[in-house]
């Protein structure tokens, strides 16, 4: 019987399925298309992990991402995860992502340089394209040079990103959060 077990939960942006084990969580997977993308996806990702009802520190963080994604400024830095098989350095990338604010963004460049490796934005880049951990690893924050969005490997890629930024009212500094300077009317819909 395999340790690790896996559950489907509604979000403000739609199914999200969570996969854990002894250790942590090991995947968060946001949503796809259906509810049969999203269940193949994590499979994919966890194949040794089976369907079931998550115990209480798992509902405990299924509660905080749902009320984050409903804007509600959650700190996900309680949640533990099971960083097996991840690399140090992404490691070191995903900690300080992780210590990015909710409604707050940085750059690729800034992350590479508090990682203590300036020239690694790309490398930063890379390895939160390959985050298993997505909202409780905040990727979604990070943006590209001059506050660009870059990449996001989610479904519906940069939309979904934005859709996520504009649930938190995301700014930078000192400068207003994102669509707060456009008119009601060409704001994305929260």
């Amino acid at each position: 019987m395999s340790s690790l077990g896996y559950s489907l939960f509604d979000s403000a942006i739609g199914l999200i399925g969570i996969a854990w084990g002894p250790d942590g969580l090991v995947g968060v997977q946001l949503p796809e298309k259906s509810e049969a993308a999203t269940r193949e996806r994590l499979a994919r990702r966890r194949p040794d992990a089976v369907a079931a009802l998550p115990p209480a520190t798992v509902k405990d963080v299924i509660d905080a991402i749902q009320r984050l994604l409903s804007g509600e400024p959650v700190d996900l830095g309680f949640v533990a995860l099971d960083l097996d098989g991840v690399s140090a350095f992404d490691c070191r990338v995903y900690a300080t992502a992780r210590g990015i604010p909710f409604g707050r963004t940085l750059t690729y460049g800034e992350i590479a340089r508090r990682v203590g490796d300036p020239g690694a934005a790309r490398a930063v880049g890379k390895a939160l394209g390959a985050n298993p951990f997505p909202i409780v690893v905040p990727c979604h924050r990070v943006l590209g040079a001059d506050g660009k969005a870059g990449g996001f490997s989610a479904h519906g890629g940069l939309e979904t990103k934005m859709r996520i930024l504009s649930i938190e009212r995301a700014g930078r500094g000192d400068t207003p959060a994102l669509f707060e300077d456009l008119p009601l009317a060409v704001r994305p819909r929260r």
